[in-house]
């Protein structure tokens, strides 16, 4: 099940499903450990810091101990928009400034979550602009309220429904919501979405706000951790210097909620406008950090969170009963919440996938899981909390686990703990927890079937609201008078030299070329095989043939079928991803580098011996076919389905990657291996190293798992031109009962090679690359049509395409088309300002250290290189072309690539509620299509 909220734990909650492991520590290998400093204000505020001075970088990540755990009786969703609120302008940075400095200093990783316990707002920076970030925190902490109004309240009340919206959109949103009704009874602080409902968010008023920072948003109610390239000294001065002047704030009470034991099986049954029925069974577990819920953890693994789960193979593989599967266990301060979701195949009924979903779950009570399931659950999560410190802050990154640790455990340094007790479960204790906390008596069970998407939307408020309330300044004229120096934006360090990588490349003598870039910061390597073996290559009428290779080549091979390849990776912490885009296919890992040797055999194994067993082959057509079909359900999958495909023809760019019903039913087993034959081979490929890897090491590595490797593979496959541009025009796709539009504004790009590309990044991040650029501004920020817009360039080996767009309120459809279009045509004419062009120059080359934080990170960098036949100093000369590109550039590119009046405007979504206005817009002629792109009439 989707989760309701947004947390900034991704990388850690999905190593929290999975256990750490033991052998690991038994082998005499020291693991990591984060260490930190803690002290805490005069007025309360709880400061951690961890120093790293691996990169020039540091993050900061500001946790305040409020959630929807704290809201109020008819004001669900309210932390949430809160989170919003502070985003909007504070007294001394000024009205939407905030993310626009953070961005212009290069910053990476800027965002502001909520989840059911906490808000966070985090953000890593150049570590010259440490001060920066002290002060954009500071002044919405202790000066918020002096900087807003009802004007920007009205647009973040907008902006939060639309990011409701977006997410009823998506297919099964409403049965995940229904979920939590029946966990939780009414008033319960886990009770609703983290966004709250249409009905409560719309009431929220000024004086809400006032009252919620006030009692909430204080240094006493904070904690903020930080961690990278720092002075201690110089930081502490800093954090006296913008937080100590904050007065300390009143007491927060803890919260006393009781969660009631659901001791009878509750059930309701859910229409949507999906193809597709789907079972969601949950219940309530132990809640964070308690020993009982590490055994849940493996229980769900083993269950239903591996490739070769037990849900998997009954259901997905040998029954085929199922479309897809998916258990998980989410634990919070009140209680632990765990689900398996369970989409059905066509014809398939829920009654029967739900017996053999309990026959599953009742063999696991019964038996317990067995001693290899328990080990690939520890060695999973083990290889995730040590990948995840190779990031500073962001999701799951260093500064936001001293921040998770704390705000759970009372412990920032709890990770060594962490381990520990993951590795304590066994399979007797995970049997346990089973029989004692997943029964049929204590589970909700929630049916999804086709049918209307039942919506509870609201008017807007009225204009009027909140006209007469006035904002009472919650200091005395002697305070403000002596934090007027908070007027002047500090002025960032000396700027820190930025080295950029320049990978070391080898080549075999069978022509595969290794690019290895060294970090021995921690025991991660990563690695990756990429072949020139994209969608570019499928032979007329074999749309789909490249990706579906590249999927059942996941699925065994000639010495292991799927189980025991899934079995064989899980045991040693890590999972083979194989995927295909237009020009490449990939075969990846991470994993801990005391197993490198073991990895590379299973990589090696992958990318050399793929089975194409007929089973698997077959498997894998029919659930390609059914999520083609799926596509309707979501209205940005039908857009980006049909655009390209307008745009390009039949050109492979014009191509989805799934291919049609039509071509993927016309794929033979043949037909894979075919194509991998003429398109996987040692010199059309290179192995991509990064991380906890020697020279020696490496090349000793491919040599014996790849140096044997032979094949002749076919050369690059000729891309027609795409046809002539044709005037704007706008292409409505219909989906009855949408609760937005998909709108998306198609048209030609450049090629990868073209001598523009650099200057067209520069151009975009001011257009709509960043989130303070001119079209999410307008529609997000302006307007209220969105919760987020954004444009940009695609390019490849033979050409590229230019989109623009977002997810939009279905009844400003038009105007958001209009606005966005407007944006779109003055840029040529009004081009990057001075002060744009700096502040892109400036995000562009202080952010480029952060991509290249983790193993993974580099070695998707380090395909890039490859695939575009880039030179292996790419990366390093990348700032000296930003910063020579000049506005006469800009002002060219504009020019040369902006064609507002060469557009294919395509608008899925309720065409009952949108043609008209759209055939009024005056933006083209208005035509219909359907999801293949064929007109209707």
């Amino acid at each position: 099940m989707k989760n309701l909220f947004r947390s900034s734990l991704c990388a850690l909650a999905g190593a929290a499903l999975l256990g750490s492991s033991m052998a690991q520590a038994q082998a005499g290998h020291k693991l990591p450990e984060i260490k930190y400093q803690e002290f805490k204000l005069s007025n309360g505020l709880q400061v951690l810091t961890h120093e790293d001075h691996r990169l020039p970088l540091v993050a900061v990540d500001l946790w305040y101990h409020v959630g929807p755990l704290n809201e109020k009786p008819g004001r669900t969703g309210f932390a949430h928009l809160f989170e919003h609120m502070m985003f909007e302008g504070s007294e001394h940075v000024g009205e939407k400034a905030h993310i626009k400095y953070v961005q212009g200093a290069g910053a990476t990783d800027v965002n502001g979550t909520t989840d059911f316990d906490r808000t966070n707002y985090f953000e890593t920076m150049p570590s010259n602009q440490l001060e920066l970030a002290m002060w954009l925190e500071s002044d919405r902490m202790g000066f918020l309220m002096e900087g807003l109004n009802r004007e920007l309240l009205t647009n973040q009340r907008d902006v939060v429904r639309n990011e409701r919206r977006q997410g009823e959109g998506r297919p099964y949103d409403v049965a995940d919501e229904a979920v939590f009704h029946l966990l939780f009874p009414k008033g319960h602080p886990y009770y609703g979405s983290v966004i709250g409902s249409h009905a409560d968010v719309e009431s929220a008023r000024i004086a809400d706000v006032r009252d919620f920072h006030q009692q909430f948003y204080t240094p006493n109610n904070a904690t903020i951790a930080i961690a990278g390239d720092f002075d201690p000294a110089t930081l502490k001065s800093l954090l006296e210097k913008y937080f100590g002047p904050i007065p300390k704030g009143p007491a927060v009470e803890a919260v006393n909620v009781q969660t009631p034991p659901i001791t009878s099986q509750k059930r309701e049954t859910i229409t949507d406008t999906v193809k597709l029925p789907r079972l969601s069974v949950a219940w309530l577990t132990p809640k964070a950090f308690t020993p009982e819920s590490y055994s849940i953890d493996a229980a769900m693994q083993a269950l239903g969170g591996g490739k070769a789960s037990r849900l998997d193979e009954a259901l997905v593989i040998k029954a085929q009963t199922a479309q897809s599967v998916s258990c998980s266990n989410g634990t919070y301060a009140l209680t632990g919440i765990t689900t398996c979701d369970i989409t059905a195949k066509p014809g398939v009924k829920l009654e029967d996938l739900e017996a053999s979903f309990w026959a599953e779950l009742g063999k696991l009570q019964k038996d317990g899981p067995t001693a290899e399931e328990v080990q690939a659950s520890k060695a999973l999560s083990l290889t995730g909390k040590i990948t995840g410190l190779q990031r500073l802050g962001g999701f799951g990154g260093v500064a936001d686990m001293l921040n998770y640790y704390n705000q759970y455990t009372g412990n920032p340094g709890f990770l060594s703990k962490d381990i520990a007790m993951t590795d304590a479960v066994t399979a007797a204790s995970t049997k346990a927890a089973t029989a004692k906390y997943l029964t049929k008596d204590s589970a909700v069970v929630v049916y999804c079937i086709p049918g209307a998407k039942k919506l509870d939307d609201v008017p807007r408020s009225p204009a009027d609201t909140d006209a007469t309330v006035k904002i009472v300044n919650p200091y005395t004229d002697e305070f403000e008078k002596a934090q007027d120096w908070r007027k002047t934006k500090p002025a960032p360090g000396p700027a820190p030299a930025i080295h950029l990588p320049v990978p070391t490349e080898f080549t075999l003598d069978n022509g595969l070329r290794i690019l290895l870039v060294e970090d021995h910061s921690l025991p991660v390597l990563s690695a990756s095989l990429v072949s020139r073996a994209g969608s570019e290559n499928n032979p007329a009428g074999k749309g789909g043939l490249a990706t579906l290779v590249s999927e059942v080549m996941g699925d065994g091979t000639t010495s292991r079928d799927l189980a025991k390849l899934a079995g064989d990776q899980e045991k040693i912490g890590t999972r083979i991803g194989t995927g295909s885009g237009l020009e490449s296919g990939a075969i990846s890992m991470s994993l801990l580098t005391y197993h490198s040797a073991e990895g590379m055999d299973l990589l090696a194994d992958v990318a050399q011996h793929p089975a194409f067993r007929a089973d698997d082959v077959d498997r894998r057509k029919k659930q390609r076919l059914i999520r083609i079909g799926q596509e309707t359900d979501n209205v940005q999958s039908m857009a980006m389905r049909v655009g390209p495909k307008l745009i390009f023809g039949d050109s492979p760019y014009g191509q989805a990657g799934n291919g049609t019903a039509e071509s993927v039913e016309s794929i033979t087993g043949s037909d894979l291996s075919d194509f991998y034959a003429s398109h996987y081979g040692p010199k059309n490929s290179a192995l991509i190293l990064s991380g906890d890897i020697t020279r020696a090491d490496a090349e000793k590595l491919a040599k014996t798992y790849f140096g044997k490797w032979n094949a002749t593979t076919a050369p690059p496959v000729e891309i027609p031109a795409p046809p002539a541009p044709q005037p704007t025009r706008i292409v409505i796709i219909d989906k009855p009962g949408a609760p937005q539009t998909a709108l998306y504004a198609f048209g030609l790009g450049v090629p990868v090679s073209s001598p523009d590309a650099d200057t067209l990044d520069l151009m975009n991040y001011t257009l709509g690359a960043a989130f303070g650029s001119r079209i999410n501004m307008n529609l997000r920020e302006v307007h209220g049509y969105t919760y987020g817009a954004r444009s940009g360039f695609n390019e490849y080996r033979a050409g590229g395409s230019f989109s623009s767009g977002a997810l939009v309120r279905t009844n400003v459809t038009a105007e958001a088309a209009k606005e966005m279009m407007g944006e779109i045509r003055n840029f040529p004419e009004k081009p990057s300002t001075e002060e744009e062009l700096a502040a892109a120059k400036e995000a562009q080359i202080r952010s480029l250290p952060g991509r290249f934080e983790t193993t993974f990170a580099m070695t998707s960098a380090l395909s890039n290189i490859f695939v575009n036949n880039r030179p292996l100093d790419y990366y390093s000369n990348l700032p000296r072309k930003y910063e020579e590109v000049t506005q006469a550039d800009i002002a060219r590119v504009a020019q040369k690539y902006l064609h507002a009046d060469q557009l294919v405007i395509v608008t899925a979504g309720d065409k009952s509620k949108i043609g008209q206005s759209l055939k009024d817009a005056g933006l083209g002629p208005v035509e219909t299509r359907d999801i293949s792109g064929k007109l209707v009439q």
